[in-house]
């Protein structure tokens, strides 16, 4: 009666766990089948991302931002130059027209008359030219830096990508790995079932564990694929993308930590960024002040009058013609006294705002402080992690190597072998991600101190590391 009451229960997870590795079979074979259809257009090496990411639309709005500061400029400066502008009032002017007066005699007009003028200014003295000037030349400046940020943000962004899209296709390989082992405890399982030696109970278990496995392969290959449209994206490239897809240390980091703060707050584009926006908000603030200064310009007008006819006379001759011209040259005297208070009121608010430049500066050399400070010690945190790894690897894989010659022999469970190979996939991901986020943190050092990355190891002595147990000597 026991025997008819468990065989049912026994029969439905085996049926349910059989359906499922169908439809996971199928599912899985979909996905390639959909992963496969682009053929290997474009490869692109770690080196190249520099000079590829020149394509991102991002960074052509910025170059267009700093053609127009650089127009600017020479706009502002063309202040210095003398300006010359001709004018004519009717070119030609016809008039036509009659006087009449019951005392006087009837006077007609009919004339064609020309009046240009000749006008150059020149300013000797202009309060505001100067500031004006200025205040072009540091936008022009910080349009320069914007591009050059961006850029440097985009390359360490682009390199992110890179590297999570090779950390992807290590996941997939170390799933295909865990996938191996657990079609071989499942195969070890019905052989011991069929020797009469296993349970059923570890077959199910072996091909729960095996459909799990298939399950998070499948996600890492749909995240692979995600990472390669995202590197395409910000790269701006249309053809399909491959990479080398293997994983390596990019480097080594050689510099000390204090020469990695001081480069970093030295170099840094976004703090000069900040002192230009405070020297243009006290030149703004000087130019309310210069709208009080006098200013003093040299103009000389040339006018002329052509004429062809005749205007207020009896009798109309139309072959009558005249012209004159004068020239005036003067020294001109402008100056704006009192205006109410706004100019001084304009320059308090500016000078303000300065201010405000000076402590956003002093905060920003904070936070890239911290920034560098929390890179650089991940970065020897990481390094730990990969030689643990590497370590844990390698007890992992004798562990499982034991647990399946126990399980062989009849003194362990299948449960302790399936334990044992998830600990061996588990390492493996550790070390994945552990030299992921190192190079992450090389790249991110890199961005925030100007500093290069090293392709030899060496110590603060800048001599070679030979220690066995160092980071210098993962394969690279």
């Amino acid at each position: 009666m026991l025997r008819r009451v468990i065989n049912p229960f026994l029969f439905f997870p085996l049926a349910l766990s059989i359906t499922s590795i169908n439809v996971l079979s199928e599912t899985n074979n979909h996905i390639n089948n959909e992963l496969s259809e682009k053929s290997d257009k474009f490869t692109l090496g770690y080196q190249e991302i520099e000079k590829i990411i020149l394509n991102n639309q991002e960074l052509k709005s910025l170059q267009s931002l700093i053609t127009s500061a650089r127009f600017n400029l020479s706009s502002q400066i063309g202040q210095r130059y003398p300006s010359i502008n001709f004018q004519a009032n009717g070119l030609p002017k016809y008039s036509a027209g009659k006087k009449y007066d019951s005392n006087l005699q009837t006077l007609n007009t009919s004339q064609f008359t020309a009046n240009p003028s000749l006008n150059i200014k020149w300013d000797l003295i202009d309060p505001l030219r100067g500031s004006e000037i200025k205040i072009a030349r540091k936008n022009f400046e910080i349009a320069k830096n914007n591009f050059e940020i961006k850029k440097k943000d985009l390359i360490q962004e682009a390199r992110m990508r890179y590297h999570k899209y090779q950390k992807s296709y290590q996941d997939i390989q170390n799933k295909k790995f865990t996938l191996d082992l657990s079609n071989t405890s499942l195969d070890n399982a019905k052989a011991k079932l069929d020797a009469g030696i296993g349970t059923k109970f570890e077959v199910l278990e072996a091909e729960a564990q095996l459909s799990r496995d298939k399950q998070s392969l499948n996600e890492k290959k749909v995240e692979h694929e995600i990472n390669r449209i995202s590197l395409e994206e910000i790269l701006n490239i249309n053809d399909d993308l491959r990479i080398n897809e293997k994983q390596n240390l990019i480097g080594f980091w050689s510099h000390k930590f204090k020469k990695n703060i001081n480069e970093g707050l030295a170099r840094n584009l976004s703090l000069k960024n900040l002192l230009l926006q405070k020297s243009i908000k006290k030149s703004q603030a000087n130019s309310f002040l210069s709208q009080n200064k006098p200013r003093i310009y040299i103009s000389n007008i040339l006018s002329s009058t052509f004429s062809k006819g005749d205007s207020l006379s009896a009798n109309i001759d139309s072959k009558k013609s005249g012209s004159n011209y004068m020239n005036t040259i003067s020294l001109n005297f402008d100056w704006n006294i009192f205006n109410g208070g706004q100019n001084k009121n304009s320059y308090k608010s500016k000078m303000a705002d300065a201010e405000a430049e000076e402590y956003a500066f002093k905060n920003l050399k904070k936070v890239l402080t911290t920034k560098i400070s929390k890179a650089y010690l991940n970065l020897k945190l990481n390094e730990e992690k990969i030689i643990s790894s590497l370590k844990e690897i390698e007890s992992s894989t004798e562990s499982v190597r034991l647990s399946r010659l126990r399980y062989d022999v009849g003194i362990s469970t299948l449960k302790d072998v399936l334990i044992r190979q998830t600990e061996l996939s588990n390492a493996k991901s550790k070390n994945i991600n552990a030299i992921y986020n190192y190079n992450l943190n090389l790249d991110e050092l890199k961005r925030l101190t100007f500093l290069d990355i090293t392709k030899a190891c060496l110590d603060n002595k800048k001599t070679k590391i030979n220690n066995k147990v160092s980071i210098c000597n993962i394969p690279r």
